[in-house]
């Protein structure tokens, strides 16, 4: 398995720069775009797309903050900020471009998945909606019933035009969105026919895309339950896609 950046031109005249996870096996499974967090393509989301390029995907994350002049935001004013300034339009355009990438490698859309991650998430889902895609997967998408950004309509407004089965992942504490909301969310998606599974977790340790340099718990048994969380948020992830790209 290979990583690289590289960079795709759009047609604004600017350049999308790309993380890319090539498997060593010449027979690709598919292709997944990894639309990453608030926080930007962290080395979580490089391991990620690592990890996914290790069972077979070839991978692509695109850097949606490129407009913004960076690939990540570290402390928390940055973070608010950069991800206020990314507008729905131009999260969806490198979106597209990404699965463009894809197809020029050979992917075909029906072995096309998408995995996004709060900011991600949400547009990952509006992707579902309106493309033509294998599977999608969302951690902690956010606008479920107000638009998160300019650009983006609530999820509730589009969910109900899945194209493709979808998983999504909440955590009951811990993610921006209420329980109650992900219930709403839930019920409407089942209107698209498409297939739906949403799963709640106690808490946001779902989150594989978290720093795994935060805080540790001084409680070792809880410590326990947010790695066995998490392991079981992943292979959730990746059964979904081994299941739903074919």
């Amino acid at each position: 398995m290979t990583t690289r950046t590289e960079t795709i031109p759009l047609v604004d005249d600017t350049e999308l720069a790309v993380t890319v996870g090539e498997p060593d096996s010449a027979a690709v499974r598919g292709g997944i775009v990894v639309l990453h967090s608030s926080r930007g393509v962290t080395e979580r989301t490089e391991r990620l797309v690592e990890g996914l390029a290790d069972e077979g995907w070839l991978t692509v994350a695109p850097h949606l903050f490129h407009r913004e002049g960076a690939a990540r935001f570290d402390d928390p004013a940055s973070v608010s900020e950069g991800a206020a300034r990314v507008s729905g339009a131009s999260v969806l355009a490198d979106s597209d471009a990404s699965f463009g990438w894809l197809a020029d490698h050979g992917v075909p859309s029906d072995r096309m998945g998408v995995l996004g991650f709060d900011i991600g998430a949400t547009a990952a889902l509006v992707v579902a909606s309106q493309r033509a895609l294998g599977a999608a997967v969302t951690i902690a998408a956010a606008g479920v019933q107000t638009p998160l950004a300019d650009g983006l309509p609530a999820l509730l407004d589009v969910v109900g035009e899945l194209t493709c089965p979808w998983l999504g992942l909440y955590g009951e504490t811990g993610d921006p969105v209420d329980p109650s909301d992900v219930d709403r969310l839930r019920e409407a998606a089942h209107a698209s026919g498409a297939i739906v599974d949403v799963v709640v977790f106690p808490s946001a340790e779902h989150r594989i895309d978290a720093d795994e340099a935060a805080p540790v718990s001084s409680d070792p048994l809880e410590d326990r339950d947010a790695a066995a969380t998490r392991s079981e948020a992943r292979n959730r992830v990746l059964n979904w896609f081994d299941a739903h790209l074919r």
